[in-house]
């Protein structure tokens, strides 16, 4: 082969072989730190670039999504001298990708363990019986004070969850005690307060049964005696009103008087009879002429209604 071929087809390959090193396509929510003889020039952004062969080269590649990362498990030490298992997750987001690069080796690394000594230093202000109580404050705690200390570095630090927390498992027992222990005193409580409450409800039942059946009897005797009344009310109506028109027919007839005086007679003797029939021993007046004076007595009466 020919020196001239030889010396073409490797300029040929050069040139492919720079065109692949200087071009640069940078993914979408990415971007791509150049530098230019070792110095920072540009940050690349999403799309097609080309860079200056053996001056510029892309030194980092931040991606500018939010990332999610374990903090591991860590040995802390509560107010009351408790020891737990802590561990969380952090969620981070590069929003300055010159300072992310520049500011620090490994934000990563930096975040974790910045995490990691913020969440001992919150469980040592806490005893062991609020930790479970408190997690969104220290969540928020720890947020907070990761987020102003990796400000410099270009990220942002959205949330901090905790996962979970693990006390010693004597530690666990008792605490499993405690809580069934609590649950049947709840229970127990509850259960007096029904009790109570049902004699208070049976007591007031009664109560209002006891009222109603007074008013109901207190009713009844109002309306019997008011229908008594009423009845002893008409029958003397009728009583009198017979007398009277018995007294009327009397006086307007001739021979009435005469008449009365008759059946006045005629129901004392009859009466009298019964009383012989009715006793072994009989009892007659001093002087037979009270059947006189007692038919002069009705008869005046008589004339008087």
């Amino acid at each position: 082969m020919p020196l001239s071929a030889i010396l073409i087809i490797v300029l040929i390959v050069a040139v492919v072989v720079t065109i692949f090193r200087t071009a640069v396509v940078v993914p979408q929510r990415s971007a791509y730190i150049v530098e230019r003889l070792g110095k920072y020039n540009a940050t690349l952004e999403a799309g097609f670039h080309i860079l200056i062969p053996f001056l510029d080269r892309v030194a980092y590649k931040r991606t500018l999504k939010e990332t999610p990362l374990d903090v591991p498990p860590q040995q802390c030490i509560t107010k009351d001298n408790i020891t737990v298992e802590v561990d969380g997750i952090i969620y981070l987001q590069v929003m300055d990708p010159v300072k992310a690069s520049y500011g620090i080796d490994n934000y990563l690394i930096a975040t974790t363990q910045l995490a990691q000594t913020t969440m001992r230093s919150e469980i040592g202000k806490l005893e062991l019986d609020t930790i479970f109580n408190v997690r969104e404050t220290m969540n928020a705690a720890i947020c907070n004070a990761v987020d102003a200390a990796a400000n410099p570095w270009g990220v942002k630090v959205m949330r901090y969850e905790i996962k979970s927390i693990t006390p010693p498992r004597a530690i666990h027992d008792a605490m499993e005690k405690q809580m069934r222990a609590e649950r049947e005193k709840r229970a127990m409580i509850a259960e007096s307060e029904g009790e109570r409450q049902a004699k208070i409800n049976r007591a007031e039942g009664d109560k209002q049964e006891a009222i109603a059946r007074s008013e109901g009897e207190m009713q009844r005797r109002i309306n019997e005696a008011q229908g008594r009344a009423r009845e002893i009310q008409l029958v003397a109506e009728a009583t009198a009103a017979g007398l009277s028109a018995i007294a009327q027919s009397i006086s307007a007839n001739a021979g009435g008087i005469e008449a009365v005086n008759l059946r006045l007679a005629e129901q004392y003797l009859t009466e009298f009879g019964k009383l012989a029939k009715e006793g072994n021993t009989m009892i007659l007046p001093s002087n037979l002429a009270d059947i006189a004076s007692v038919i002069k007595v009705a008869t005046s009466a008589v004339q008087k209604a």
